[in-house]
Protein backbone atom coordinates (compact mmCIF):
# COMPACT_ATOMS: atom_id res chain seq x y z
CA UNK A 1 0.00 0.00 0.00
CA UNK A 2 1.11 3.35 -0.69
CA UNK A 3 0.53 7.26 1.01
CA UNK A 4 1.59 10.59 0.69
CA UNK A 5 2.67 11.47 4.26
CA UNK A 6 4.45 14.81 4.89
CA UNK A 7 5.18 15.26 0.78
CA UNK A 8 6.65 11.87 0.27
CA UNK A 9 5.19 8.86 -1.01
CA UNK A 10 5.73 5.94 1.19
CA UNK A 11 5.07 2.65 0.81
CA UNK A 12 3.12 0.34 3.76
CA UNK A 13 1.88 -3.10 4.78
CA UNK A 14 -0.57 -3.86 6.95
CA UNK A 15 -1.79 -6.79 7.86
CA UNK A 16 -2.86 -9.47 11.03
CA UNK A 17 -5.12 -9.02 13.99
CA UNK A 18 -5.35 -8.03 17.38
CA UNK A 19 -4.11 -4.84 19.21
CA UNK A 20 -2.62 -2.25 17.03
CA UNK A 21 0.96 -2.09 16.56
CA UNK A 22 3.12 0.00 14.64
CA UNK A 23 7.24 -1.59 13.90
CA UNK A 24 9.83 0.50 13.07
CA UNK A 25 12.89 -0.40 11.01
CA UNK A 26 16.91 -0.40 11.55
CA UNK A 27 19.41 1.24 9.47
CA UNK A 28 19.05 0.24 5.87
CA UNK A 29 16.46 -2.04 7.01
CA UNK A 30 13.39 -2.77 4.48
CA UNK A 31 10.34 -4.24 4.81
CA UNK A 32 11.68 -7.03 2.07
CA UNK A 33 14.36 -8.02 4.02
CA UNK A 34 13.04 -7.96 7.40
CA UNK A 35 10.14 -10.01 6.28
CA UNK A 36 11.36 -13.04 8.84
CA UNK A 37 11.29 -10.13 12.12
CA UNK A 38 7.73 -9.04 11.14
CA UNK A 39 5.43 -12.23 11.02
CA UNK A 40 6.00 -13.20 14.68
CA UNK A 41 4.93 -9.56 15.26
CA UNK A 42 1.53 -9.91 12.38
CA UNK A 43 0.96 -13.25 14.45
CA UNK A 44 -0.16 -11.57 17.73
CA UNK A 45 -1.10 -8.34 16.33
CA UNK A 46 -2.91 -6.26 13.83
CA UNK A 47 0.60 -4.72 12.24
CA UNK A 48 1.34 -1.34 10.36
CA UNK A 49 5.15 -1.20 9.33
CA UNK A 50 6.57 1.00 6.43
CA UNK A 51 10.04 1.86 4.65
CA UNK A 52 11.29 4.91 5.94
CA UNK A 53 11.98 7.39 3.93
CA UNK A 54 14.95 7.11 1.59
CA UNK A 55 14.74 3.29 1.43
CA UNK A 56 13.07 0.63 -0.08
CA UNK A 57 10.18 1.19 -1.98
CA UNK A 58 9.38 4.61 -0.36
CA UNK A 59 10.66 8.13 -2.21
CA UNK A 60 13.74 9.31 -1.55
CA UNK A 61 13.48 13.07 -1.39
CA UNK A 62 16.14 15.80 -0.97
CA UNK A 63 18.07 15.59 2.07
CA UNK A 64 19.00 16.46 4.60
CA UNK A 65 16.43 13.93 7.31
CA UNK A 66 16.32 14.66 10.90
CA UNK A 67 14.64 12.32 13.35
CA UNK A 68 12.01 14.66 13.78
CA UNK A 69 11.09 13.81 10.10
CA UNK A 70 10.97 10.38 11.10
CA UNK A 71 9.35 10.58 14.08
CA UNK A 72 6.42 13.07 12.03
CA UNK A 73 6.40 10.08 9.34
CA UNK A 74 5.40 7.98 11.43
CA UNK A 75 2.72 9.65 13.53
CA UNK A 76 1.58 10.84 9.49
CA UNK A 77 1.21 6.96 8.96
CA UNK A 78 -0.60 6.64 11.96
CA UNK A 79 -3.38 9.32 10.86
CA UNK A 80 -3.55 7.66 7.54
CA UNK A 81 -4.44 4.15 9.01
CA UNK A 82 -6.71 6.00 11.57
CA UNK A 83 -5.06 5.21 14.69
CA UNK A 84 -5.49 7.33 17.27
CA UNK A 85 -3.45 4.88 19.79
CA UNK A 86 -0.95 1.99 19.15
CA UNK A 87 1.42 0.03 20.76
CA UNK A 88 5.19 0.51 18.65
CA UNK A 89 8.20 -1.18 18.65
CA UNK A 90 10.94 -0.08 17.36
CA UNK A 91 14.80 -1.99 16.85
CA UNK A 92 17.93 -0.19 16.31
CA UNK A 93 17.57 3.42 14.17
CA UNK A 94 13.92 2.66 14.23
CA UNK A 95 14.10 2.41 18.40
CA UNK A 96 15.56 5.99 18.12
CA UNK A 97 12.59 7.32 16.08
CA UNK A 98 10.18 5.58 18.82
CA UNK A 99 11.70 7.32 21.37
CA UNK A 100 11.41 10.66 19.42
CA UNK A 101 8.04 9.75 18.61
CA UNK A 102 7.09 8.93 22.13
CA UNK A 103 8.64 11.96 24.04
CA UNK A 104 6.69 14.09 21.40
CA UNK A 105 3.23 12.57 21.08
CA UNK A 106 3.37 10.73 24.41
CA UNK A 107 -0.31 10.47 24.11
CA UNK A 108 -0.51 8.18 21.15
CA UNK A 109 1.36 5.27 22.63
CA UNK A 110 -0.15 2.82 24.63
CA UNK A 111 2.83 0.62 24.74
CA UNK A 112 7.07 1.06 23.94
CA UNK A 113 9.10 -1.88 23.30
CA UNK A 114 12.90 -0.61 22.60
CA UNK A 115 15.30 -3.14 21.21
CA UNK A 116 19.09 -2.83 20.83
CA UNK A 117 18.86 1.50 20.60
CA UNK A 118 19.95 4.55 22.39
CA UNK A 119 19.18 7.57 23.28
CA UNK A 120 21.87 9.42 22.69
CA UNK A 121 23.66 12.67 24.18
CA UNK A 122 24.20 11.54 28.30
CA UNK A 123 22.73 8.17 27.26
CA UNK A 124 25.42 7.22 24.94
CA UNK A 125 25.04 7.17 21.44
CA UNK A 126 25.17 4.13 18.92
CA UNK A 127 28.73 3.34 17.38
CA UNK A 128 29.08 5.32 14.49
CA UNK A 129 27.89 3.80 11.26
CA UNK A 130 28.50 6.22 9.14
CA UNK A 131 32.43 5.80 9.73
CA UNK A 132 32.30 2.50 8.15
CA UNK A 133 32.57 3.91 4.49
CA UNK A 134 36.09 5.37 5.47
CA UNK A 135 37.72 2.00 5.79
CA UNK A 136 39.07 0.08 3.20
CA UNK A 137 36.55 -3.25 2.03
CA UNK A 138 38.39 -5.67 4.45
CA UNK A 139 38.84 -3.37 7.36
CA UNK A 140 35.30 -3.20 7.32
CA UNK A 141 34.25 -6.89 6.78
CA UNK A 142 36.34 -7.26 10.22
CA UNK A 143 34.64 -5.04 11.99
CA UNK A 144 31.01 -5.93 10.86
CA UNK A 145 30.96 -8.86 13.00
CA UNK A 146 32.19 -7.55 15.97
CA UNK A 147 29.72 -4.83 15.94
CA UNK A 148 26.94 -7.38 15.33
CA UNK A 149 28.20 -9.38 18.35
CA UNK A 150 31.20 -8.80 20.21
CA UNK A 151 31.97 -12.08 20.41
CA UNK A 152 31.99 -12.82 16.98
CA UNK A 153 35.72 -13.32 16.56
CA UNK A 154 37.21 -15.37 13.28
CA UNK A 155 37.78 -18.40 16.01
CA UNK A 156 34.87 -17.68 17.38
CA UNK A 157 32.84 -18.02 14.02
CA UNK A 158 34.42 -21.24 13.23
CA UNK A 159 32.66 -23.08 16.37
CA UNK A 160 29.22 -21.69 16.41
CA UNK A 161 27.70 -22.45 13.11
CA UNK A 162 24.43 -21.17 13.81
CA UNK A 163 26.65 -17.47 14.67
CA UNK A 164 28.42 -17.88 11.47
CA UNK A 165 25.12 -18.14 9.23
CA UNK A 166 24.02 -14.67 11.11
CA UNK A 167 26.73 -13.38 10.15
CA UNK A 168 26.93 -14.50 6.69
CA UNK A 169 23.55 -13.14 6.30
CA UNK A 170 24.06 -9.68 7.33
CA UNK A 171 27.35 -9.61 5.27
CA UNK A 172 25.60 -10.44 2.08
CA UNK A 173 22.94 -7.90 3.11
CA UNK A 174 25.29 -5.14 3.41
CA UNK A 175 27.15 -6.36 0.44
CA UNK A 176 24.04 -6.23 -2.13
CA UNK A 177 23.65 -3.64 -5.15
CA UNK A 178 22.67 -0.21 -4.52
CA UNK A 179 21.72 2.24 -7.35
CA UNK A 180 23.27 5.35 -6.79
CA UNK A 181 19.88 6.82 -5.36
CA UNK A 182 19.48 3.76 -2.58
CA UNK A 183 22.81 4.74 -1.09
CA UNK A 184 21.91 8.63 -1.12
CA UNK A 185 18.72 7.56 0.93
CA UNK A 186 20.93 5.12 3.12
CA UNK A 187 23.46 8.07 3.96
CA UNK A 188 21.03 10.40 4.12
CA UNK A 189 19.43 7.70 7.04
CA UNK A 190 22.81 7.40 8.26
CA UNK A 191 23.45 11.77 8.88
CA UNK A 192 19.90 11.95 10.61
CA UNK A 193 21.31 8.82 13.04
CA UNK A 194 24.62 10.76 14.00
CA UNK A 195 22.16 13.68 15.66
CA UNK A 196 20.13 11.31 17.78
CA UNK A 197 19.85 12.87 21.26
CA UNK A 198 16.64 12.07 23.11
CA UNK A 199 17.79 11.30 26.55
CA UNK A 200 16.90 14.24 28.16
CA UNK A 201 13.47 14.42 27.02
CA UNK A 202 12.92 10.61 28.28
CA UNK A 203 11.14 11.51 31.43
CA UNK A 204 8.30 12.34 28.48
CA UNK A 205 7.43 8.64 27.86
CA UNK A 206 4.35 8.02 29.91
CA UNK A 207 3.34 4.32 28.58
CA UNK A 208 4.87 1.41 30.34
CA UNK A 209 7.72 0.77 28.53
CA UNK A 210 10.55 -2.26 27.95
CA UNK A 211 14.43 -1.53 26.97
CA UNK A 212 15.77 -4.63 25.72
CA UNK A 213 20.03 -5.25 24.75
CA UNK A 214 21.79 -8.06 23.88
CA UNK A 215 24.43 -8.39 26.50
CA UNK A 216 27.45 -8.55 23.47
CA UNK A 217 25.99 -5.82 21.32
CA UNK A 218 28.87 -4.05 19.48
CA UNK A 219 26.25 -1.24 17.81
CA UNK A 220 24.38 -0.39 20.58
CA UNK A 221 26.09 -1.57 23.84
CA UNK A 222 23.78 -2.74 27.30
CA UNK A 223 24.56 0.70 29.02
CA UNK A 224 22.79 2.67 26.28
CA UNK A 225 19.93 0.18 27.21
CA UNK A 226 20.28 1.07 31.01
CA UNK A 227 20.01 4.70 30.51
CA UNK A 228 17.19 4.52 28.68
CA UNK A 229 15.72 2.02 31.27
CA UNK A 230 16.69 4.49 33.96
CA UNK A 231 15.11 7.69 31.90
CA UNK A 232 11.67 6.44 31.01
CA UNK A 233 9.70 5.99 34.48
CA UNK A 234 8.85 2.46 35.48
CA UNK A 235 10.97 1.33 32.36
CA UNK A 236 11.43 -2.51 32.13
CA UNK A 237 15.10 -3.38 31.13
CA UNK A 238 15.54 -6.92 29.84
CA UNK A 239 19.30 -8.29 28.60
CA UNK A 240 19.33 -11.09 26.61
CA UNK A 241 22.18 -14.19 25.14
CA UNK A 242 23.39 -12.22 21.89
CA UNK A 243 24.50 -8.73 20.22
CA UNK A 244 22.77 -6.98 18.14
CA UNK A 245 20.46 -9.28 16.50
CA UNK A 246 19.43 -10.99 19.94
CA UNK A 247 15.91 -11.61 18.92
CA UNK A 248 17.52 -14.05 16.45
CA UNK A 249 20.27 -15.50 18.96
CA UNK A 250 17.89 -15.86 22.28
CA UNK A 251 15.36 -17.77 22.15
CA UNK A 252 13.55 -16.44 24.85
CA UNK A 253 13.52 -12.89 23.17
CA UNK A 254 11.06 -13.07 20.75
CA UNK A 255 8.08 -14.28 23.03
CA UNK A 256 8.73 -12.26 26.02
CA UNK A 257 9.10 -9.17 23.76
CA UNK A 258 5.33 -10.27 21.76
CA UNK A 259 3.95 -11.02 25.33
CA UNK A 260 4.77 -7.62 26.54
CA UNK A 261 3.25 -5.86 23.52
CA UNK A 262 -0.04 -8.22 22.48
CA UNK A 263 -0.86 -8.27 26.60
CA UNK A 264 -4.47 -7.00 26.98
CA UNK A 265 -4.96 -3.53 28.48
Amino acid sequence: MRATLNGIDVYYERRGSGPALLFLNGSGSTLANMAAVLEPFAARCELVAHDQRGLGLTEVPPGPYTMADYAADAAALLDHVGWERCRVVGISFGGMVAQELAVTWPERIERLALLCTSAGGPGGASYPLHELEDLTPDDRAARAPLLLDTRFTPDWLESHPADRALADLMASRAAAPRSDEQRRGEGEQLQARRHHDVFDRLGRISCPTLVAAGRYDGIAPPANSEAIAAGVPGADLRLYDGGHAFFAQDRQAFPEILEFLAVAG
